[in-house]
């Protein structure tokens, strides 16, 4: 994963539902887990606000690596992968995410 700056991104203001489902799963495969059950714990909305992304809607965090708190998965323009976590200030960063 990389964590870059917001200004470096431009972030798609539609997905697909084709789009949807493979940020669902890739966030899945990124935890480890199937996806089948694991909707009762990580639930994802789809919400175009600013931009379009799939947003953790549940009342539990979700700790994506050391103190970073998953928010939500998204697409930019160029088709990256991006999650936004909160550090443990409470400040948002973007992270790109490589599939291997």
């Amino acid at each position: 994963m990389k964590t870059v700056t917001v200004d470096k991104l431009t972030f798609k203001n539609e997905l697909s539902i084709i789009e949807q489902n493979s940020l669902t799963e890739v966030l899945f495969k990124l935890l480890g887990k199937q996806a089948a059950g694991l909707d009762n714990f990580l639930s994802l909305e789809y919400k175009k606000d600013v931009f379009a992304k799939m947003e953790h809607t549940a009342g539990t965090d979700l700790i994506i690596q050391r103190d970073q708190y998953f928010r939500y998965i998204t697409l930019t323009e160029d088709n990256q992968i991006v999650a936004g976590l909160l550090d443990s200030d409470k400040e948002l960063v973007h992270t790109i995410l490589y599939i291997d």
